[in-house]
């Protein structure tokens, strides 16, 4: 199943996208798309629906993010031996952990807002893996049974405030609008393989970013696995897992986003996100 939320920001309702691409109600089957609604019981009870049964939504409304009431905002950074190439890096032995802010999640189409006294915000096309069980201390080869499914996400990153303001990443990372996810998530039982999936990124409909998670360092099974050693994952939490080459810091010269850019993005099979950069608001 592919799983949005869609309508005004904080009065999302939940809906899915029918074998048409057309989006259908689910608000008389389930208040929401949220932790209560991700485990594979739950799941299972969606999918018995008939879906033709379900309400059109007739036009085009905005999605907000998939999954509402994420607790954890999850990132691993050099994920890919070239993206690490590109930033100076070395390639990690373990995996590089650090956390956005909730606070910065919002819908794939949303504008993304460029921080006060930001000169280096920067783009990242990553998949997100959303936890649909509780995961602590579990087996790499059981990882994948705790995962609800995946969605596209725009990693929007501030160099300067990442790299250069001391500390860790963390401050680069959750500025308000630099977590933009979705359109939609799809259930674990339609990616058969999430380490077979193309990805790509375009700045003013130039390609910047063309790439697939089969380059990971460190499988979705392993970061699932990694993670739960350190702290419980659970259901709603969301992750995303690093992005391939081609983004603006590797450029040379560096390449960074200014007011009225147009980001566009996908993830084979998990759909496509499109944000324009506006300038800085209270």
């Amino acid at each position: 199943m592919k799983l949005v939320r869609y309508g005004n920001p904080g009065k999302e309702k939940p809906g899915l996208i029918d074998d048409e691409g057309r989006l259908r109600d689910l608000s008389a089957v389930v208040k929401d798309i949220g932790p209560e609604q991700l485990g594979d019981a739950a799941i299972a009870k969606l999918r018995k629906h008939k879906v033709d049964k379900l309400p059109l939504v007739k036009g085009k409304p905005r999605f907000g993010s998939p999954v509402a009431n994420v607790g954890k905002f999850i990132a691993i950074g050099l994920n890919y031996a070239d993206h690490a190439a590109e930033s100076g890096l070395p390639i990690p032995a373990e995996p590089v952990v650090f956390m956005k802010a909730t606070s910065c999640i919002q819908g794939p189409n949303d504008p993304v807002m460029l921080p006060k006294n930001s000169v280096k915000s920067d783009w990242e096309v990553e998949l997100g893996v959303v936890i649909g069980t509780r995961a602590r201390y579990v087996s790499q080869k059981d990882a994948l049974n705790f995962v609800a499914g995946y969605c596209t996400i725009n990693d929007v990153s501030e160099r300067e405030f990442q790299i250069e303001r001391g500390g860790t990443w963390d401050k680069g990372k959750g500025c308000d609008t630099f977590g933009p996810i979705g359109p939609w998530l799809v259930t674990r039982d339609e990616v058969p393989n999430p380490q077979k999936l193309s990805m790509w990124l375009d700045l003013n409909g130039k390609r910047m970013q063309t790439g697939s998670t089969k380059t990971m360092i460190f499988s979705i099974a392993k970061i699932v696995s990694y993670l739960s050693q350190f702290m419980t994952l659970l259901p709603g939490d969301v992750i995303t897992t690093g992005t391939p080459p081609g983004v603006g810091l590797g450029m040379k010269p560096p390449l960074y986003l200014k007011k009225g850019d147009v980001m566009t993005l996908g993830i084979e099979g998990l759909g496509e996100q499109r944000q324009e950069v506006v300038p800085f608001k209270l």
